[in-house]
């Protein structure tokens, strides 16, 4: 297999207090040689399987050197991704208020603490590159360009929302802005987002249809659970066989609910199974959004060169439970704490200022905006109209009643009167 061009030494820092299993000893000085990277791709090397993952590419070339603590960003892109991130979270801190209001029902999962992955990958794509999501959506859709308000209004299932209200927070879906949806059961997304990766390698080499800058590409978000799960290793080969445009992104926060992912998974190091397919796989920290943003970029750029795939490890954490209505009594307080300490906002924010790519007024001014465009989004998402009751049967069959589209164009729908009643509860 060519080698990759994958910076080989990029580390997180070690993890102490890991629920689940026992302290990760601290990585030795040197550990990401291409010798040890032998060893991992010969699986000749014993490394304990609670040890804090090493990233480092699947194809580590000899010589390669460290990198640098942070990649060069420039302030456009700095203050860009800041604004992204931080309207990630306010977005989130406020479903969370409109959950406990009543605004909101069904189940609510929130992205607090993982905006570094969104933020690091989306906003590298064109419009017209796809983006496929999990239950936790909400952010993917908004860096990828969906209105906040349209987001806001999906979750209180108003007529507004980018689903018309019938996604809800698990099922954000755009097509003008390519995402995909939000998928509620566990790698459901991955065969969509393959598929919509085959799309673009047929319209590229078949229709001659693809942009100048090459391929579309699709990212393919999912969780440290869904990496045990068949679709995950089906959609892996498929995608190495024909050398899809697309990238698998695992967004590892540790928990798969209420399941550490060091109890439930043989071997943790979720990034090594890129390799068993042929395809490339990095492990990146993912409370760092210039480290993940590194790995993206070349990851997205190979796709769209039609390099085929790349599987991407991230290591995150979320910092609230795994849905609004979980307590959040599994995790240990100090593994909490201890990524708590981590946050990558204010870690960006620390960096922009120490690197004199903004000032704190500047940042402020941003913030100021993020509270503005979400406190709109609230106010639009609750005075618009709930969707009309005939609705229902929209998307669910091909013809309902015989009638199909009319001569205006519309469908045609009969109420069905069988919700009278129950609709509006």
């Amino acid at each position: 297999m060519a080698a990759a061009s994958f910076t080989a030494a990029k580390f997180l820092a070690p993890v102490a207090a890991r629920s689940g299993g026992e302290r990760a000893p601290p990585l030795p000085a040197g550990a990401a040689s291409s010798s040890s990277a032998r060893a991992l791709r010969r699986g000749g090397a014993h490394h304990p399987r609670l040890r804090t993952a090493l990233a480092v590419s699947s194809d580590v070339l000899p010589g390669n050197k460290a990198a640098p603590a942070h990649p060069d960003v420039t302030r456009e892109e700095a203050l860009e991704l800041y604004e992204d991130m931080v309207l990630g979270r306010v977005f989130e801190d406020m479903c969370a208020q409109m959950y406990y209001r009543g605004k909101m029902f069904g189940f609510v999962h929130l992205y607090n603490g993982q905006e570094a992955v969104s933020t690091g990958f989306i906003k590298l794509l064109n419009q017209a590159d796809c983006v496929v999501s999990t239950y936790r959506d909400h952010v993917h859709a908004l860096s990828k360009g969906v209105p906040a308000r349209s987001v806001m209004a999906e979750l209180f299932g108003k007529a507004t929302g980018c689903c018309r209200g019938q996604g809800g927070s698990m099922h954000m879906f755009s097509a003008p802005h390519n995402v995909l949806g939000g998928f509620a059961f566990i790698g459901e997304g991955i065969p969509v987002a393959t598929g919509a990766a085959f799309a673009a390698k047929y319209r590229h080499e078949v229709l001659k249809e693809s942009g100048p800058d090459g391929l579309d590409v699709t990212l393919a978000f999912f969780g440290d659970g869904t990496c045990n799960n068949g679709q995950f290793f089906e959609c892996l080969n498929m995608a190495q066989l024909w050398k899809l445009p697309i990238v698998f992104v695992v967004e590892n926060n540790l928990w798969a609910i209420g399941m550490s992912h060091l109890r439930a998974t043989s071997d943790p190091e979720i990034w090594k199974k890129g390799p068993a397919f042929g395809m490339p796989g990095v492990h990146v920290d993912g409370m760092d959004v210039l480290k993940v943003r590194e790995v993206a970029k070349e990851a997205i750029e190979r796709a769209r060169r039609g390099e085929g795939p790349t599987l991407v490890e991230c290591e995150t954490y979320r910092f609230r439970g795994h849905s609004l209505a979980d307590p959040d009594e599994l995790r240990k307080p100090d593994e909490k704490t201890h990524y708590a300490a981590r946050d990558p906002i204010t870690a960006l924010k620390k960096y922009i200022i120490e690197q004199n790519l903004g000032t704190e007024s500047e940042l402020k001014s941003i913030e100021k905006k993020i509270d503005d465009v979400v406190e709109e989004a609230v106010e639009f998402a609750d005075a618009s109209p709930h969707p009309p009751r005939s609705q229902l049967l929209e998307n669910v069959f091909a013809d309902p009643k015989g009638f199909g589209i009319g001569p205006d164009g519309k469908y045609r729908c009969e109420d069905p009167k069988f919700t009278q009643g129950t609709a509006q509860v």
